[in-house]
């Protein structure tokens, strides 16, 4: 781990959050550090896709949330009226569980972002087009046709389609979510190597329900637990000497 790297990216104090009168997070404050992969694991509905979305702002789009607390992002509070949302989730962008690519060519998928943000040249979006899809891994497998519709590319190749397109606006940390859920396990080590990779230089937080996959590929691992983080560490240490019971539970398939 670099030196530079112990200054988070990423710092959430405090935070509550409310569907309604339900309390989905209680007093979550975590540090994301640039450049590493922090995987977020605990049974379904403990609160980690709900606090994946608060980074981001993707919980802005539920209707009746209410958030107390604070998100920085480069010691900026993202929930202050000064937040431009688009430009926050241009970076901080975001992979969902189902790859979902639109319905139009794999082309036009990855220039889609750039487009939006004022890029327009045909050349400029070609050479935007092929680094994207270069550092997510699927240049080689689809460079003959990429005037062909996105839809037509396997599940394994939408996600990491899915991933181009986020990379191609340059972000500066990438969210994920159970991005293999959906995937056979050929197309999941493909990600789970994509990933590696791209902590190079991306910052990478990862909800996963496969706790080997969480044991493979992260640096540091959250454990959630109703809505509240029980325990956080170097992935190593959470595995092989958790310091709460509970996270011991979890890991060794007691319960969830």
């Amino acid at each position: 781990m670099h030196e530079e790297n112990f200054e988070p990216i990423i710092s959430v104090k405090a935070l509550d959050l409310f569907y309604g009168a339900h309390q989905a997070l209680r007093n979550v404050s975590l540090s994301v550090v640039a450049k590493e992969i922090t995987a977020l694991i605990g049974p379904s509905g403990c609160g980690k896709s709900t606090f994946l979305k608060t980074i981001n702002r993707m919980n802005d789009l539920v209707s009746g949330v209410t958030i107390k607390g604070q998100v920085l992002f480069h010691n900026q509070d993202i929930y202050v009226n000064c937040c431009d949302v688009v430009e926050l989730r241009k970076r901080i962008g975001m992979v969902f569980q189902k790859p979902n690519p639109f319905p139009m060519s794999i082309f036009d998928n990855i220039a889609y972002g750039p487009r939006v943000h004022g890029i327009k040249q045909k050349a400029a979006l070609e050479q935007i087009v092929e680094a994207s899809l270069r550092k997510a891994a699927l240049w080689d497998e689809v460079k003959d046709r990429l005037k062909n519709n996105a839809l037509g590319l396997s599940g394994g190749q939408q996600q990491r389609l899915c991933i181009a397109r986020v990379l191609a606006v340059e972000p500066e940390v990438i969210l994920m979510d159970e991005p293999t859920s959906a995937l056979d396990p050929l197309s999941t080590l493909k990600i789970e190597e994509l990933s590696q990779e791209l902590k190079e230089n991306y910052t990478i937080v990862i909800v996963t329900h496969n706790m080997q996959q969480a044991g493979r590929i992260s640096d540091k691992t959250v454990f959630f637990l109703n809505g509240e983080i029980v325990e956080v560490g170097a992935t190593e240490n959470i595995f092989n000497k958790p310091e709460d019971q509970r996270t011991e539970d979890y890991i060794t398939g007691r319960f969830g």
